[in-house]
């Protein structure tokens, strides 16, 4: 399948926010360092509990399109410069038995049309380098 294939990490810090990262499945993520960067606390992988109280799927679906689901906005969505700079895009669309390619652009099209905010980060640099409202 052509385009980005990532991998999803549903987290959770201490003060009970959320955080949706997707990264570029052959990344090396080191959590302590991106959450330390990015200021997001000392985070953990949530429960299935949060999992499907605030995206609706089940644990090995994590996708942003589970983000539709949180119609609150309690997520934190960011997303990894190297799926944002590839030209389609891969993500489980609610199940992990099937995969959607999308086109770059019509992913962060559709995720502002549907009032979700998107950080672009760089795990190398360690900072947020733009964000979709």
């Amino acid at each position: 399948i052509k385009g980005a294939h990532s991998k999803n990490f549903f987290l959770k810090n201490k003060k009970n926010n959320f955080f949706l990262l997707s990264c570029e499945e052959g990344e090396i993520i080191n959590l302590k360092k991106i959450s330390k960067s990015l200021d997001l606390g000392n985070v953990s992988f949530a429960k299935e509990e949060y999992l499907i109280k605030y995206l609706g799927i089940k644990p090995g679906s994590v996708s942003p399109f589970a983000l539709l689901n949180d119609v609150n906005n309690e997520v934190s969505f960011y997303l990894e410069k190297a799926i944002y700079e590839s030209e389609f895009v891969n993500f489980h669309p609610l199940v992990n038995t099937l995969t959607i390619t999308i086109s770059t652009n019509k992913f962060i099209e559709f995720m502002i049309e549907n009032n979700k905010k998107i950080h672009i980060f760089s795990s190398t640099q360690g900072k947020i380098l733009k964000t979709y409202e």
